[in-house]
Parts: structure tokens; sequence; C-alpha cells
């Protein structure tokens, strides 16, 4: 009895075959995962946007007005100058988040949309204000 010496493997097409499935797999689930992923940071600014309004009506009831645009959202981690009603911090971290994107909010005080309070918002993914990927608080 003759034993064989010759290795069994895969020949180069199978490998082949096994490559272009799976980059078929990979264009097909990567675009599926990112566009959940922008998803959640819509999500994640929505609710940034929520509890900044909160801190910003806590301050509205201690001292009697909104903070003013040039204050800023810094007047819900440190006392604005003059202000002895000021009873904050108001956020839970001592710093003002920044948007999923890395970009600061936007504040004004009166705002152009919510003329009897303030306009709140996020630039969004672009990061330039105005596109149709801001999030705000008047929509």
């Amino acid at each position: 009895m003759a034993r064989s010496k010759r290795r069994r493997g895969f020949t180069l097409i199978e490998l082949l075959l096994v490559m272009v499935i799976l980059t078929i797999l990979a264009a097909v689930v990567v675009p599926k995962f990112t566009k959940r992923s922008e998803q959640a940071r819509v999500t994640a600014a929505l609710a940034d946007i929520s509890a900044i309004e909160v801190a910003l009506d806590a301050f509205e009831v201690d001292t009697g007005r909104y903070p003013t645009t040039d204050e800023g959202l810094a007047a819900l981690v440190q006392a604005p100058p003059l202000l002895s009603s000021w009873k904050g911090p108001y956020l839970k971290r001592s710093k003002v988040p920044v948007d999923p994107w890395g970009n600061p909010y936007v504040y004004r005080c009166p705002g152009e949309h919510n003329t009897e309070s303030y306009d709140l918002f996020s630039c969004g993914a672009d990061g330039q204000e105005g596109g149709g990927d801001d999030i705000d608080n008047w929509s």
C-alpha cells in the first residue's frame, strides 16, 4: 500500500471566492452600522439638549432670568458676575457638554425661534449652522 504524500488544502479559486463573499457582506453590513451610529449621535444630542434645558430652567427659577447670550451655557457651571441668587452649578459635570460631534452647543437668549426664552441647538454632523442636520429645541 502506497501512501499519498499529497497535501490537501484550499485552491486559489476557493480562497478568492471566500474573499469575494466576505467583501460583499462587508459592503452590505458596514453602511447599516454607520447609519445606526449616526442615529445614536442624534439621540445623544437630543438627550443633551433636554438635560441642558432642565439646567437652564433651574437657573431661571433661581435668578429670575435665563443666562444672556454673552454669559452663555458657562453660566450653568460658574456664577456670572454680580448675580447673587445663583445656586449652581446646574449641570452634573463641572463643564458644559459638547455635542456628539465634538462641537459646542449654540445658545442664544433671547432666541430667534423661541423669542420668549432661548434657542439651543447642535449644528449636527456638518458643524455648520443652518444645515438640514441641525438638532434644536424649537422643532
